[in-house]
């Protein structure tokens, strides 16, 4: 159903999806992004959020209904909003769909695995994962194989570490370009003996079995995906940002909400390809962000005189209002499987605080000197008094990202009111 209804509220969202290569679906003859209801007179506001790694579409529409919801309830917010537009407050909801195969708590144990599937059933998600193509199919079945035999040994046997290390050849879309590298392809050399070990240390045979043998397949299929949010984010989403943007004027202000995975394609949304032009946005709120630390600065100390990717939504002054960032320290996706994911060896040159490869949702955004300042996230009823020299805020939210348990942790729990009251912040200063 591409049109939803927001709990506690009249109005609607538009659930807006994309193809694998960033192309927006159709519905019947028609694009949903031409035809969505909009309100009289257009809208004053325009909010797009994106999910991380959703792996279908009724997993994504029960995460847009939370989020929405919790937005919908914010009525004191709302009426804020409806003060800072004099004209009257005319928004638009809009949630766009990638097919980002999930890892996590989506994923079954491989015990499970195999009491309910074949290993011919892992050996097919795992090629769609990674892009089937010659010789990829014969190397899973190695792994599944031997994970049926003894899914936990001490150390990955031979002729398991030796196809890893042929999948990883031909995955020849993902080099190891290192920290300054774009999404997907920052990353350190792939060790799946080291992955496994690390694995076995931060998870064993617990919450869900990610210490098994077929850890170093999610670690492919996590830059994969990271890639893929990029590509879809400069591509697909940064062309219906353009279009609305075309349509609907410069009156109309942008307001992009990522999380996890989701943050990249929406840093990737507003920067567009890198031989191409941006597009303006009025707000950004960056959840729980799977990306570097380093995305936005215009020094990584690991790659003296190296931007990060998305330098360039600063630099060029893109983002009009806010940006704000959240953190948690009980996010075990980001905290603990995300190094893990991009190389988790030498993470801490002498002399350096932060890692080479952490996560924004760990850390926030780093290396921006006064640009960015550091401080908890408020309770839902404060002021946060955004300006000029405090467009940057990387919150600290443990007191409210916290519930949840298993691989993923507290990842997901953001639909609560201060994470509401913080993107409606952001909106209003905007």
């Amino acid at each position: 159903m591409p049109m939803r209804a927001i709990a506690g509220s009249a109005e609607q969202y538009a659930l807006i999806a994309f193809d694998e290569q960033g192309h927006e679906r159709k519905e019947g003859d028609v694009l949903l992004s031409d035809t969505f209801p909009v309100p009289d007179n257009g809208p004053t506001d325009i909010f797009v959020e994106i999910h991380g790694w959703m792996g279908d579409m009724p997993a994504a529409i029960t995460q847009y209904d939370r989020w929405f919801g919790a937005m919908a309830a914010r009525t004191a917010d709302r009426a804020a909003m409806a003060s800072a537009r004099p004209g009257g407050f005319r928004p638009v909801w809009i949630g766009l769909h990638w097919p980002s195969l999930p890892w996590g708590d989506e994923e079954k144990s491989t015990a499970a695995a195999f009491a309910l599937d074949t290993g011919d059933a892992l050996v097919d998600a795992y090629a769609r994962r990674l892009g089937d193509r010659a010789g990829l199919r014969d190397l899973l079945r190695t792994i599944v194989g031997q994970a049926e035999i003894d899914p936990q040994p001490l150390a990955l046997p031979p002729e398991v570490e030796t196809a890893y290390r042929e999948i990883d050849t031909l995955l020849t879309e993902l080099p190891a370009g290192g920290v300054a590298a774009p999404p997907g392809e920052d990353r350190a050399p792939f060790d799946p003996q080291q992955c496994y070990q690390q694995a076995q240390g931060a998870f064993g045979l617990l919450d869900g079995g990610f210490g098994d043998l077929l850890m170093p397949l999610r670690q492919l299929s996590f830059w994969s995906m990271k890639k893929r949010a990029r590509l879809v984010g400069e591509g697909g989403f940064h062309s219906l940002l353009t279009r609305l943007s075309q349509r609907f004027g410069p009156g109309t202000r942008f307001h992009l909400m990522g999380h996890s995975f989701g943050c990249i394609a929406a840093s990737a949304a507003v920067c567009g390809p890198a031989n191409g032009s941006p597009c303006a946005v009025s707000s950004l709120a960056l959840v729980q962000g799977a990306l570097s630390l380093w995305s936005y600065t215009g020094d990584i100390p690991y790659s003296p005189g190296g931007p990060g990717y998305f330098r360039r939504l600063l630099a060029a002054g893109v983002v009009r209002g806010p940006i704000v960032t959240t953190r948690s320290r009980y996010d075990r996706a980001v905290g603990t499987f995300y190094p893990i994911g991009a190389g988790i060896a030498n993470q801490i040159d002498m002399g350096l605080e932060l890692p080479r490869f952490g996560g924004l949702g760990s850390f926030g955004a780093q290396g921006l000197g006064g640009a960015a300042i550091d401080m908890p996230m408020p309770n839902a009823g404060e002021a946060y008094g955004f300006s000029p020299a405090r467009r940057i805020l990387n919150l600290e939210a443990s007191d409210f990202i916290r519930q949840g348990g298993g691989v993923s942790g507290a990842h997901s729990d953001i639909a609560g009111a201060e994470v509401a009251h913080a993107v409606w912040s952001a909106a209003i200063a905007s």
